[in-house]
């Protein structure tokens, strides 16, 4: 889904840049300029986001995965367990 942000975003730096090239051959307006500067502090500003998304996720995948662990440890001993105490009801 970011991904797909950032290819928006960089396909509208693109199309500004080849529209200000073809549009503007005597040469870049000062608001032009300005303009593609804010576009890309923007596009920079959201891949520092994207790149801080990515790192939480994997750290919250890692945690996922470091309980699922724990869970079925707890169930393996839940059943060790329950077999012997079926064990020891039976004598």
């Amino acid at each position: 889904m970011i991904s797909k942000y950032f290819k928006s975003i960089s396909l509208a730096t693109m199309l500004v840049l080849s529209g200000v090239l073809v549009v503007g051959c005597g040469g870049v307006t000062v608001e032009e300029y300005a303009q593609l500067e804010s576009l890309e502090k923007e596009v920079l500003s959201l891949e520092k986001q994207a790149a801080s998304l990515k790192d939480q996720r994997s750290k919250l995948e890692k945690e996922i995965a470091e309980k699922n662990r724990k869970l079925e440890e707890c169930a393996k001993l839940k059943q060790e367990t329950q077999a012997n105490l079926e064990k020891l009801g039976k004598k």
